[in-house]
């Protein structure tokens, strides 16, 4: 596997209080990340500590397979941050803001059309920032973390304010980019976001990481000992899947009474909430 990006035994402070501890985990070249948690959890600080917006206090980072304190100008020129929306100049139009993130960027900035027109943006690029709705400015915050066409994508919430028409084509842009091999760090509330997009999820709970796996894998390990059989006759079975339910099964199967059965699995917020005992 290629790692484009890990942490080992990275811990900060502020004020005293331990705000990540001995945090570690790899993200590899071309998958999306899903880093969960609820709010004060940190993960935006790791988002600012990946980007070199913070320093760690101790441990190690690298970053494109080298230690981040030696990260070029270079490197950062194959990433883009969507953290919030301050990024924008509010007196300047959505258009003109992208316009010059594709200049210091290094780029031409013609996909730009494309990008607004896929935002649902095209009819308002002229619209100064500081007149856009909330939603507007998520979205153009979006596009200017996408302009130049990064290696490595860091989205803070990157649908949050959206509505579904807008999230749905997010997702459908993030799939396409990870689909020509980017690299995607993801935070969300949305556990269905999370399970859609994420080959992949880290959870962080109080500075810790107390997970790490695909989004199958962690519902599977927390699933429930019970099976659900529907029979012809309109009732539900629920039994255990050992070998203690396993006759009763078997015989609903060769009676034919048996329309399907299944096991019982929890959701992504449901394994949150087993592990970490509190909400997003």
């Amino acid at each position: 596997m290629n790692t484009l990006l890990s942490t080992e035994d990275v811990c900060l402070s502020f004020k005293g209080k331990r705000v990540l501890d001995h945090l570690s985990f790899s993200v590899t070249r071309g998958e999306c990340f899903g880093f969960l948690g609820p709010s004060g959890a940190g993960k935006t600080t790791t988002i600012k500590l990946l980007t070199r917006q913070l320093a760690k206090d101790s441990g190690r980072i690298h970053l494109f397979g080298r230690p981040i304190e030696h990260a070029t100008n270079a490197d950062y020129e194959r990433i883009g941050i969507l953290s919030d929306t301050s990024a924008l100049y509010e007196r300047m139009s959505i258009e003109d803001n992208l316009r010059f993130y594709a200049k210091i960027r290094g780029v031409t900035g013609n996909n730009i059309p494309t990008l607004l027109e896929r935002m649902g943006l095209a009819e308002s690029r002229k619209t100064l920032v500081k007149n856009c709705s909330k939603g507007m400015r998520q979205r153009a915050a979006l596009l200017a973390a996408l302009v130049h066409g990064p290696e490595l994508l860091f989205l803070d919430e990157p649908t949050s304010g959206l509505d579904p028409a807008a999230r749905a084509e997010v997702h459908k842009m993030l799939r396409e980019l990870k689909d020509a091999g980017a690299t995607v760090f993801l935070t969300t509330h949305d556990m269905a976001e999370a399970e859609d997009l994420c080959d992949r999820i880290g959870i962080l709970n109080e500075g810790r990481l107390i997970a790490d796996d695909a989004p199958q894998a962690l519902k599977l390990r927390h699933a429930r000992n019970e099976v659900v059989m529907r029979l012809a006759s309109g009732r539900v079975v629920r039994t255990t899947k050992d070998a203690v339910g396993a006759p009763l099964v078997a015989e609903a199967l060769a009676s034919g009474e048996c329309l399907s059965v299944h096991s019982v699995e929890p959701n992504l917020e449901e394994v949150f909430l087993e592990m970490a005992g509190r909400e997003f």
